[in-house]
């Protein structure tokens, strides 16, 4: 009996081993799960089959076609844009690029303004929800049931209780530890709540992989909110170990609020098991006196290309003389990292923002396998002191930038469901350099003697490199 049961578990692993061969996305990842699967399968098995799927079946299905007339829309798209002061020649080829990453087009009417921080940040979600007419669609990677937390319940209630559809979309991974009443309170009030849950073996929150780790508030398609913050009383500086948080996001309004929405709607769907919420505006709302060409880059691993790490790629690539980025992780994979070093050969100024202080202790140790070799590159890595600096911001050159959710790591580049506003313009543009140079001037530049912490550490950091990104 024993001989037949190692027997077909050996068959499965080869099985498996010859499916991780056909299906994963890199030639390493396929041989490490090929070789665990055929010569250990007893321990592969449930591990590859937990974290080893390549995509995320499903996700698109025919949302588009179920719930607008995505012909319709571009072209009141366009009739909006008419008339628009196109970019600077020396930007064409980056805006074809993120459009392209996007499937939307970059429009020209939008407002976009910085929210520096969870203060700016809480007081302008909480100021359009308290503004919403007709419905609100939230997504939200964490959401803690803490004073912050629970005061957006509170407005998200009150809105309901005068008639405005209220569609919640939350990560089951991410939300773990919330209790199962702080939602149900909302589903009893007539909002509707969804848990954003990978299918598989281990579906739900047990499952590390593939989940969702967008912020996304929009409000009747007018206004929508995004970047890197979750709803968390840690963001409002309140959690001792943290200390003063540093974080982004920002405040659209404009046609490219439809972008948002759309990405909303396709996370709902999937999680919602393929619904289509009714009476969503399609109809572009042009900002008045609006002049932000912007367009949000959405990504994950349902996309058929790897937008998370084009983005990256992408962005790398356009700039000409400076590219700030500010970062929780420095965990870039190799093409990314290849892509930095290029760009200071280039004579482009490479400045990388990271935190002193640390959230998750692998990948803390983890990027000290890459700082070595960035800092040798001529990447300047400046370490942010006051707290501790989860914002995921780029600078490149003086017209182009974005704030998202993506960290610079293979997680968000490979695994988990991203978005990212992308904004062309001096004027905004002028006011990231600003709040960068503001957080520059609080970081101490990192020196080789930061990597001389013993043997005990070194092994720590080869070690955790091992198990900080599961692919």
């Amino acid at each position: 009996m024993n001989y037949y049961l190692s027997a077909f578990i050996h068959l499965l692993g080869l099985l498996s081993a010859l499916h991780a061969v056909w299906r994963c996305r890199t030639s390493h990842g396929a041989i490490a799960w090929g070789l665990s699967l055929l010569f250990c399968p007893l321990l592969a098995l449930p591990a590859y089959w937990t974290f080893g799927k390549d995509k995320f079946s499903g996700y698109v299905r025919d949302f588009q076609a179920k719930s607008l007339d995505r012909k319709k829309m571009l072209a009141q798209l366009q009739l909006a844009a008419h008339g628009a002061e196109a970019l600077a020649p020396d930007l064409t080829q980056a805006q074809v690029g993120y459009e392209k990453l996007a499937q939307f087009p970059l429009t020209f009417d939008n407002q976009v303004d910085l929210l520096i921080d969870g203060e700016q940040s809480f007081e302008a979600i909480l100021s359009a929800l308290r503004g919403a007419q007709r419905y609100v669609l939230v997504e939200f990677f964490i959401i803690e049931a803490d004073r912050i937390g629970k005061e957006f319940q509170k407005v998200l209630l009150e809105r309901a209780a005068q008639g405005v559809k209220i569609t919640l979309v939350y990560d089951e991974f991410g939300c773990w530890t919330v209790p199962t009443s702080y939602f149900q309170e909302m589903r009893q009030a007539g909002i509707e709540v969804v848990a954003f849950a990978p299918g598989g073996w281990l579906k739900g929150s047990l499952e590390i992989n593939f989940r969702n780790h967008r912020k996304i508030v929009v409000v009747d398609g007018e206004i929508a909110i995004v970047g890197g913050m979750n709803i968390s009383d840690d963001a409002l500086g309140r959690n001792p170990f943290y200390g003063k948080g540093r974080d982004t996001q920002v405040s659209l309004r404009g046609s490219a609020v439809l972008g948002v929405q759309l990405c909303f709607l396709h996370d709902y769907h999937w999680a919602s098991g393929g619904k289509v919420p009714a009476a969503v505006n399609w109809t572009p709302q042009p900002s008045p006196g609006g002049s932000d060409s912007t367009v949000y880059v959405a990504a994950g691993p349902a996309d058929p290309g790897d937008t998370g790490t084009a983005i990256f790629l992408h962005s790398i690539q356009s700039a000409k003389r400076r590219l700030w980025l500010a970062t929780p992780y420095f965990l870039p994979t190799p093409p990314v990292l290849a892509a930095l070093r290029t760009a200071v050969l280039r004579g482009v100024e490479v400045k990388v923002l990271i935190p002193t202080k640390r959230d998750l202790f692998l990948p803390y140790l983890a990027a000290f396998t890459y700082l070595p070799e960035a800092l040798e590159a001529g990447i300047e890595i400046h370490l942010y002191n006051p707290g501790y600096s989860h914002q995921k911001v780029m600078l490149i050159d003086e017209e182009l930038s974005w704030v998202g959710s993506s960290n610079l790591d293979a997680r968000s580049m490979e695994l988990n469901f991203e978005g990212n506003l992308v904004v062309f313009g001096k004027r905004f543009a002028d006011k990231v350099e600003a709040m960068l140079r503001a957080d520059l001037e609080k970081c101490r530049p990192m020196t080789a003697q930061d990597f001389r912490r013993g043997l005990l550490f070194d092994l720590g950091v080869r070690f955790s490199r091992l198990f900080v990104n599961v692919l």
